[in-house]
């Protein structure tokens, strides 16, 4: 293997050395630990069908909160998640415009519904590395418990040193029209796809 400086051959060397003692870190672990949500590399995706023969993309830039995570037993996790609803962001020509749009009061309406928010209420790990959890989402003013089938990774050793990282995608379909989105549906679908994918970062239990 060719690395192309040696600081790169530090930090791989750095992680293998680390990891026996990461290993024992979270083995050693029983306690719910705090882990927050990186906003560099999570964000909640979604798609819209428009006018019945293509998809409108975009994704939501802004997403932080707090997961509390027991990896020896799931149930006892927790999180707590709050979107910024003004980071939309969607993908194509003219795009500025369209966010504009999303943003007013005929849709999201930002500025009266700032944040969108979901806080589980339990934790059920289907599987290893599977889990179902359950919550009260609110978005553009409407609360609704909502079931996500969640697939976590880790957690690993992370970047920095003593530090650990997990990361959680999970699919759902909401109906925006539930939220009180009624707005031109017919030409702009009701129904949503959203992929979330949430990195989250947590030094070790002391």
């Amino acid at each position: 293997m060719i690395f192309g400086t040696n600081r790169s051959l530090s930090h791989a060397l750095a992680l293998v050395l680390a990891l026996p003692a990461f290993a024992a870190t979270l083995a050693a672990q029983s306690a719910v630990t705090p882990y927050t949500i990186d906003p560099v590399h999570s964000a909640a995706k979604f798609e819209i069908e428009h006018l019945l023969v293509s998809t409108v993309s975009g994704q939501f830039d802004k997403v932080e909160g707090t997961v509390n995570l027991d990896p020896n037993a799931p149930a006892k996790s927790s999180v707590d998640v709050v979107i910024d609803a003004a980071s939309i962001n969607t993908i194509g020509i003219g795009h500025d415009a369209r966010d504009k749009h999303l943003k007013s009061p005929d849709f999201f309406d930002v500025v009266s519904f700032p944040t969108i928010t979901f806080k589980s209420t339990s934790v059920r790990e289907v599987s290893k590395g599977h889990l179902d959890v359950t919550g009260t989402f609110t978005m553009h003013g409407v609360t609704k418990t909502i079931d996500i089938p969640i697939t976590q990774k880790g957690p690993v050793a992370g970047m920095q040193a003593g530090t650990f990282v997990v990361g959680f995608t999970g699919n759902l379909k909401l109906k925006r029209s539930d939220y009180g989105m009624t707005k031109m549906i017919g030409p702009i679908g009701d129904e949503v796809d959203i992929a979330l994918n949430v990195e989250a970062d947590a030094k070790p239990a002391k």
